[in-house]
Parts: structure tokens; sequence; C-alpha cells
């Protein structure tokens, strides 16, 4: 099977492409600018938001797959209107593409909580993307996974930047609300081998997957965790929920910071599965790789 990887040299990309090479498939993996690829993987250049300059790149391809994305957990430049361009727009002109191609299979990379109607930029487009896919002419499949770690990932980054954000001075460290919202991270390696199976069994086509790992944990236990794996210690003081709104509505007008309003409404709600839908591709949720044995603290 001929593949297109849109976003293939990104985190969970560069993983894929690894993956279906080694599965036998023809591997192409689109990204904005040239980039080294893994070995037995062919690289185009291409921008979704600039449909005239993925046709090529579609065009002969049997599947799909669509990774491009902003991060939730940062502000992108400029401003959370990049969410709906990148998301929404950019999908739509992949979807196209796809569809004037006559591309067999198209897999689309969503997010937990994925609405229209969401409460954040990022969960507002990526639910109208999800609807611009499942109204296609295409055989699609959708996962919406909670946080993806691993190698090349900024799960875990994400928590040590937050300390430098709020708190200056070691090893005091505020969390929004004390870090009570959860999260149920999965690892690259795991959710990988599931994206290929949809891509080569019919089974699939027409479904959407809420996907997480094997925990729910809240963003403390999650911090803690970090921190024991470098063998470094840290007081957690938990920063009332307003406090960190005034913050973040604040210091989100500062040019550079990487942090607004969105990302403070996005800590008001859980990311995680209300059913792990990993048993779909034979997959025991108990056998899934633990973040504390990612991190080595197991």
């Amino acid at each position: 099977m001929k593949v297109l990887v849109a976003g293939g040299t990104g985190f969970i990309g560069s993983h894929l492409c690894r993956a279906l090479a080694e599965a036998g498939h023809e591997v192409t993996a689109l990204s904005r600018s040239p980039a080294q690829t893994p070995t037995g993987v062919e690289s185009a250049v291409g921008d979704v938001t600039a449909p005239d300059s993925i046709a090529s790149a579609v065009d002969g391809q049997d599947a799909v797959v669509n990774l491009v994305a902003l991060s939730p957990l940062f502000e992108p430049k400029g401003g959370n209107v990049m969410h709906d361009r990148v998301h929404r727009a950019g999908t739509e002109n992949l979807v196209r593409a796809a569809e004037s191609a006559d591309v067999g299979r198209f897999v689309q990379l969503s997010a937990l909580g994925a609405d229209p109607d969401g409460d954040t930029a990022y969960i507002r487009a990526k639910g109208a993307a999800e609807r611009i896919v499942e109204e296609s002419d295409l055989d699609w499949t959708v996962f919406r996974p909670s946080v993806v770690f691993g190698e090349g990932g900024e799960f875990v980054s994400f928590t040590k930047r937050l300390k430098k954000l709020f708190a200056p001075l070691v090893p005091l460290y505020p969390l929004p609300g004390g870090g009570t919202t959860r999260f149920q991270p999965i690892h690259v390696d795991d959710l990988v081998p599931m994206i290929v199976e949809s891509l080569e069994s019919d089974e699939h086509v027409g479904a959407t997957y809420e996907i997480g790992g094997p925990e729910r944990l809240t963003l403390r236990s999650v911090t803690q965790l970090v921190y024991e794996a470098e063998r470094n210690g840290v007081t957690i003081v938990p920063l009332p929920m307003p406090l960190a709104r005034i913050g973040l509505g604040v210091l989100g007008a500062v040019p550079g910071f990487p942090m607004g309003s969105d990302q403070y409404r996005s800590l008001q709600f859980d990311n995680t599965t209300d059913d792990n839908d990993v048993d779909a591709f034979g997959v025991d949720a108990a056998d899934l790789t633990t973040l504390g044995s990612y991190l080595g603290v197991e």
C-alpha cells in the first residue's frame, strides 16, 4: 500500500512512518520543509494550509494519514485562530485532495473531547475537522488519543516548562488547581500499531476510537513522576484556578509567552476516555506502557 503521512516528520509521524515501512508499505512523509526521514521513507514538501502545494503528493496514494497538528499545551504563534487554520481548514484541504485523487483510505488523528462547540479553540477545530472527514466520500477512521508520550514527545517537557513559567524559585511548583486535571497518557509505540492496523483492515472503516493508556493520572502525579525520575525534589503548591486564569489571561497577551486563556480553559476538564477503545485492536489496556515505567521509576 502507498501511504502518505501528513506531518510525517513530527513526533508521532516519524514513529508511524518507520512502522509502516517496516510493515512493507511504500511510505511518503509530507512536511512543510525538507526534513530527514527514517530509512525506506520518501519525503515530500507541502503545507496543508496551501492546497496547491499538496495535490501532487496526494496523487497516486492508496491511503492518507493526517497527523498535522498544533500543540494544545501552548498557544500557537499567530494566536488561537491558527487552530482553525491548521486543524479544520488544513484537514479540509487534505480531504478534498484525497477525494480528487481517488484515495481509498483516510485516517485522521483527532483528540479526546473533540467538539465543534467545545470550550477551547483546539477542541473546536479538532471537532470541526472530524466532521469534515466523516462527511467525506472517503473510507475513514478517526483516532481520539489522550496525550501521547515517548522519545521526542512534549508531554514530559511540558511539566518542566510549567515549573519555569509559574515558579522561578526552585523547588516550589505552583500547579493550577493543585494539578487535579487528569490525563490518560499513551506511549507512542502503543498507539502507532493501532494506526497501522486501521489502514490494513477494513473492519475499522467508519469508526471513531477513543484511545488512552493504562492509567488515569493527575497533572500533580505526572509532575511528581517526572521529578522523581530526575532525582529532583519538588514541592507542589496549589495555585487557585481564579489566579491561574488571571495570570494566564494577562501573560498570554505578552509577546513570546507560550500559554494563554485557552490553556487555562483546557485545565478545566479531564483528558481521559469514557471507554478505552484499545480492545478494538486486540489490546489489553493493562499491557500498555505506563508513564512511570517509561521514566524508569517503576
